[in-house]
């Protein structure tokens, strides 16, 4: 993750930086850590779409319609 980082921009680092302080801290005291995994895993792959201008650039695109059912995992 470190070296995607520079991809985000300074907004979404300190966003990134706050959600996974947020996560850390309900690790250590409540001993739930998935949360940290899901912060980690999300903003990776913010920073990897963004890392390639044409991804980027394709998921900035406006959709409409209906993609279909969402699967839900437990």
């Amino acid at each position: 993750m470190i070296a995607r980082v520079r991809h985000l921009s300074a907004e979404e680092l300190r966003a990134f930086t706050l959600e996974l302080v947020e996560a850390l801290s309900d690790a250590a005291e409540l001993d739930v850590d998935a949360t940290t995994h899901e912060v980690i895993e999300g903003w990776r792959a913010t920073a990897r779409i963004k890392a390639d201008p044409a991804h980027y650039a394709e998921a900035r695109k406006p959709t409409s319609g209906d993609f279909g059912p969402v699967q839900v995992s437990a």
